[in-house]
């Protein structure tokens, strides 16, 4: 007779459990296991490491991001949706909508000015993912369908952000330094990472575009920390200590609808606004749920994920909070399944 038959019903039971729970988990494993071996391998029969081939990019746009490690595609989102994410915009500006776990940023020229109020005092809201009214970006079917391409069918949105770029008031702050999103991220592969960022208007050189440096991409995770910038420098805005200052360097020019999507690794900014308007923009992370969570401590990562923890832990009063524990609450399913993220 079996061990199982020989117990009590109790112990029956419990057995009974532990190895269902066994049999969930070799099954999570091999699925996990399977879904990373076809993209492995449909990588490693091709010329491409940093896109998938999903019918959507043509060989050119696909030759052009491993290049360069970007992609502007124009006129991509309407006018019409735009509008919709800034009315919600201005609601939240306003305090007409509150939504619980969104983070609303003033920049550091205009933070205590009694003179600025509303839209007008807000330069950023970051982590929109449980506004479902904004969260309707990240699911633009326009949008998602290239960010398969670079992440595959399980498409987690990680970071969430719509800025507000106040005109310079001569302090330069509203400029943002040049860095890589991965340094912000806990996750990996970065191949697996991608940002969709789309103009609400029209963005040049005057209002501070973004500003991207091409082949980028193919390097490592550099070193970030707060430049010393006289006019003084907003919260999180780390940005790349040493990097190459003959470095090609493009700005992006996009109209109202316009789209880029980038590489965590890709070095990139944004110039002064040296207009009198504000700049808005709109964007995603997007990243495979199939990701895993990395340690930062002891890492390139150590500051930035100490300094986010120390903010989420006051904000909610979780001690033992971690840094990926932040990045799984802020996290949303937007196609797909849900994996590991």
């Amino acid at each position: 007779m079996s061990v199982i038959s020989q117990s009590s019903p109790f112990v029956r039971q419990l057995l009974c459990t532990i190895f269902a729970k066994r049999l969930e988990t070799i099954h999570y494993h091999s699925r996990f296991y399977s879904q990373n071996k076809a993209t492995v391998d449909n990588t490693q029969q091709s010329q491409y490491r940093f896109s998938l081939p999903n019918g959507i990019l043509s060989n050119e746009e696909r030759q052009s991001y491993e290049k360069n490690g970007f992609l502007v595609v124009r006129n991509l989102v309407a006018p019409e949706k735009l509008e919709v994410f800034r009315k919600r915009f201005q609601d939240v500006c306003t305090g007409k909508v509150k939504v619980l776990g969104m983070t609303v940023m003033k920049d550091i020229a205009i933070a205590k000015s009694e003179f600025a109020d509303g839209e007008k005092a807000i330069t950023k809201i970051q982590d929109f993912t449980l506004d479902d009214e904004l969260f309707k970006y990240c699911c633009l079917p326009e949008i998602v369908k290239y960010v398969e391409n670079f992440t595959g069918p399980n498409i987690m949105a990680m970071h969430t952000m719509l800025i507000n770029k106040p005109p310079d008031p001569g302090t330069q702050s509203s400029r943002h330094p040049l860095h890589q999103d991965l340094y912000y991220f806990p996750f990996r592969p970065a191949h697996h990472i991608v940002c969709a960022w789309t103009a609400m208007e029209k963005i040049n050189r005057q209002n501070g575009c973004l500003v991207v440096m091409p082949g980028t991409h193919t390097g490592e995770l550099e070193p970030h920390g707060y430049p010393d910038w006289k006019g003084g420098i907003n919260k999180m805005y780390h940005g790349i200590q040493k990097f190459d200052p003959n470095q090609e360097r493009l700005h992006l020019e996009m109209e109202s609808g316009d789209t880029v999507f980038f590489h965590p690794l890709l070095i990139h900014g944004s110039g002064t606004n040296r207009s009198l308007g504000f700049r808005k923009a709109i964007s995603c992370h997007y990243a495979n749920s199939a990701c895993e969570y990395i340690e930062c401590d002891n890492t390139l990562q150590s500051y930035i994920s100490k300094e986010v923890t120390a903010i989420f832990k006051r904000k909610t009063g979780i001690e033992d909070a971690r840094f990926q524990d932040v990045w799984k609450i802020k996290s949303r399913l937007v196609q797909g399944e849900r994996i590991n993220l």
